[in-house]
């Protein structure tokens, strides 16, 4: 059996699985309470350059 095989098989049986994992944690990453600062900074960053109308 070649490496790519054994890629292969990986990838077929449980590449789906590890990329959904990564997905569900990336998603879920801003929901912990530690990130809260910097989901409050991430959302009012694009007011930061604002002249008030000028």
């Amino acid at each position: 059996m070649s490496f790519y095989e054994i890629l292969r098989h990986f990838a077929d049986s449980y590449g789906l699985v590890v990329i959904f994992g990564l997905y569900l944690l990336l998603c879920g990453w801003h929901f912990l309470p530690r990130a809260s600062a910097h989901v409050e900074d991430a959302k009012h960053s694009i007011f930061k350059d604002d002249d008030d109308g000028e």
